[in-house]
């Protein structure tokens, strides 16, 4: 998804460029759209999943667990660090090229 989304916007990015863009400025462009992807997906599927093993999968062990917020936020970061890791390469990617070779092709 985010190879597409800069394949599809690789002439905005080198018109933002040619404007002046810093390379700090175009990754925030890029993965904002992410974070609020993945903070979203998270929020649905945190309370999702606490309620399902809470109350149905951990019910049928012997000896019970308590289950935390830990867990929870570990997935949360990770899947944020992915989103912004894969994000940044490919923004980096783009960034890098010339501008003009992005435009010439119009």
């Amino acid at each position: 998804m985010a190879s597409f989304m800069t394949e599809q916007r690789t002439k905005e990015i080198g018109i933002r460029k040619i404007l002046g863009a810093s390379l700090p400025n175009i990754l925030v462009l890029l993965s904002k759209n992410f974070t609020l992807l993945v903070g979203i997906a998270f929020s649905i599927a945190a309370p999702t999943a606490y309620l399902i093993m809470d109350r149905w999968w951990l019910q049928s062990f012997a000896y019970r667990l308590d289950l935390g917020v830990g867990p929870f936020v570990v997935a949360g970061t990770i899947s944020l660090l992915i989103a912004w890791g894969t994000v940044g390469y490919h923004a980096l990617k783009i960034a890098r090229m010339n501008p003009v070779e992005t435009l010439k092709y119009e």
